[in-house]
């Protein structure tokens, strides 16, 4: 075939792609399609989203449907239109999404109701296990977990090296593996000359921590140990594959990300059923999803153990981004640190504590609730970090109901997305809204809940969840590790930023799937607080 016969086909491809594309009907929001075919506006929609939803508002108003990559998505800008949404659990639906997503992302097959009749129902009704009673069974264990790696790595005066000392290999399969990929010191907790300060860098710091106070608290510990070894290199290899989850959500294939796949394999192999099988402490959340997949011959050993990495993702990949968030912002604010250190204590004193740093302390469920300050301080860093979409895909066409008589209508397979950013962005809902204020959520003592728009009261002023259907059901475990770990912070430790640092950024690559990591890590000191 001659050169000019493929330009000639190339660009008879192309003149279908843009007459055959697609046109607004009446009733319909606008549509912004693009000059690229089927792209649309996906590359400049990824390269800042919130700049670009702000800028089409200003020109389109609240609603308006964009193509990006081969999607048609129509955005609803103002948050008064947000119970409307939210509400039409019918004609919008939010498992056709991750249902066709996740499997993609994490290596197990969909779970399809004639290949497996009645999995999906009995897994949602698992994610019960993570709320009421069993919501401070898992509280109290992540408490001994994070006491536990804190005091054995970061408060001990001794200590020398941060380096996993211990040899039993019970994670991964592949011993001559443990090796720590980046052999530099970079939590070096070794005292500094001067004062006993030590340095570290603040991300790194807390998924160290958080990472395996996590997974032993869903996870279990071996049954001869109380932590796994080979702990960093898991951790090193689930921060590789974080890192590429951006385009496995975009549904890149795995095979054109270089290592992802077989980085991918190994994490998922440490949860293969003859492994998870000797650990003890395991959560009952997780029993209870064990028990369930092994009811269903069809589904591998390695499907399970793919269902279980999802849930070790889950558990951490926004939680310790929003952990590093919340420190961050109080380790900024002088004032607000003290404020909330100082509340730490009167509770502690109110329960009858005397807090001592040889001791392990313990907040409860019902602790970590009456600290009104330590509460606003983390609502406020999700505010000004959350980037999440709320996506429903429209089941039917219809004619969806906005606010009073307006409405728009909606064809079938399109999805609707909510984009709370711009929400907590907007100087009418939260005046200054780029300026962290840990007690912009406290009004006389309580819980401030009154933030309007167009002098209407907000049902969703903040919405780092997700909502409805779709909200995270392990989202007030999250908070609560997160207060756990910040009052072990600031009990423990004297805390302080480096000199001659930038102010940290956030990394708008991520946006529309959770927490936004920073640009770049930043630099702390610590030291252990006078007794």
């Amino acid at each position: 075939m001659s050169v000019l016969l493929l330009l000639l086909l190339g660009v008879f491809t192309l003149i279908l792609c843009v007459l055959g594309g697609r046109k607004r009907r009446n009733g319909e929001p606008p549509l912004i399609t693009g000059w690229i075919p089927f792209i649309g506006k996906a590359l400049e929609f990824g390269k800042d989203a919130h700049k670009f939803l702000e800028e089409h508002k200003k020109k389109f108003g609240d609603i308006f449907t964009v193509q990006i990559a081969g999607k048609y998505m129509t955005f609803i800008m103002d948050p008064l239109m947000y119970p409307n949404i939210i509400k039409h659990g019918r004609q919008l639906d939010f498992h056709e999404f991750s249902n066709k997503v996740a499997p993609v992302t994490f290596g197990y097959p969909p779970v399809i109701k004639g290949k497996f009749p009645g999995l999906q129902e009995q897994v949602k009704r698992s994610f019960k296990l993570l709320q009421g009673d069993n919501l401070q069974l898992l509280t109290e264990s992540m408490m001994g977990n994070l006491m536990l790696v804190l005091r054995q790595d970061h408060l001990d005066p001794r200590l020398e090296d941060h380096l996993d000392p211990r040899p039993e290999d019970h994670l991964d399969p592949r011993p001559e593996d443990h090796l720590d990929p980046r052999p530099e010191d970079h939590l070096d907790p070794r005292p500094e000359d001067g004062g006993g300060w030590r340095t570290g860098s603040m991300y790194d710091f807390c998924i160290s921590v958080m990472f395996e106070a996590t997974f032993l608290t869903m996870y279990g510990r071996p049954a001869a140990a109380r932590r796994h070894s080979g702990m960093s290199v898991m951790r090193e290899d689930f921060v590789r594959f974080d890192n590429m989850f951006p385009l496995l959500i975009a549904q890149i294939p795995i095979w054109l990300l270089g290592r992802t796949k077989a980085i991918r394999e190994k994490l998922i192999s440490c949860f293969l059923p003859q492994s998870m099988s000797c650990w003890s402490n395991t959560s009952q959340f997780i029993r209870e999803r064990s028990r369930l997949f092994d009811q269903y011959d069809s589904l591998k050993d390695f499907d399970k153990a793919a269902h279980h990495f999802a849930i070790l993702w889950a558990s951490v990949g926004n939680t310790v981004p929003a952990t590093f968030w919340a420190m961050y912002y109080l380790v900024s604010h002088p004032e607000a640190l003290s404020v909330v250190r100082q509340e730490i204590h009167d509770v502690l004193q109110l329960s009858g504590v005397e807090f001592g740093s040889d001791r392990d302390v313990t907040l409860s469920k019902d602790q970590l609730e009456k600290l009104c300050y330590m509460n606003s301080s983390i609502s406020e860093s999700l505010r000004l970090s959350s980037a999440s979409m709320n996506i429903r895909v429209a089941q039917e066409d219809f004619s969806l109901r906005l606010q009073g008589e307006h409405s728009a209508e909606v064809r079938k397979g399109d999805i609707i997305a909510l984009y709370p950013q711009s929400m907590h962005m907007d100087p009418e809902i939260y005046e200054e809204p780029q300026t962290f204020r840990f007690d912009r959520f406290v009004q006389d003592g309580r819980e401030k809940t009154d933030f309007f728009k167009d002098g209407q009261k907000l049902k969703y002023y903040r919405m780092p969840f997700g909502s409805g259907s779709s909200k995270c059901p392990g989202r007030h475990f999250a908070v609560n590790e997160i207060k756990q770990f910040l009052c072990l912070m600031l009990l423990y430790f004297d805390i302080e930023l480096e000199e001659g640092q930038s102010r940290a950024t956030l990394d708008s690559s991520r946006a529309g799937l959770g927490i936004l990591l920073p640009t770049t890590d930043v630099r702390f000191r610590y030291r252990l607080r006078a007794a």
